[in-house]
């Protein structure tokens, strides 16, 4: 069993955009929905291309939340269907879409209030 490593709501938050942008997800955004939502602190969107990267990334992201802040989701939805997904961390919610996706749902301006945080990819020591 995981064991919560005490990590703040925006380092997991950093674990997951990272885990993301290593299976080469694009267009990482992470609002800070506190002031806006009772129920989560962040959102963090993301693209993926197709069904098999969406499977990867959020794949990726709940191996690294185990091994690196040992969290698990609370709640998975969409895996399956592959067009969408959504990760409940509790204090933050992750949402990989697929483009098309994306741009029908436009989270990104449902929570424009939302303040954005800035990510930057931690750099891979095996990019050459």
């Amino acid at each position: 069993m995981a064991q919560d490593k005490g990590l703040t709501s925006l380092e997991k938050v950093m674990i997951a955009a990272n885990a993301a942008d290593d299976k080469k997800a694009t267009d990482i955004v992470i609002q800070d929905v506190r002031d806006l939502i009772g129920v989560t602190d962040y959102f963090v969107i993301i693209t993926a291309q197709n069904n098999r990267q969406i499977s990867a990334v959020i794949n990726a992201i709940e191996d690294d939340e185990i091994k690196l802040a040992g969290v698990k989701p609370l709640h998975v939805e969409g895996a399956r269907e592959g067009f969408w997904s959504l990760m409940d961390f509790g204090d933050f919610v992750v949402h990989v879409f697929q483009p098309e996706g994306r741009d029908y749902y436009r989270l990104d301006e449902v929570w424009n209030d939302a303040p954005t945080v800035p990510f930057e990819p931690k750099p891979n020591p095996n990019a050459q």
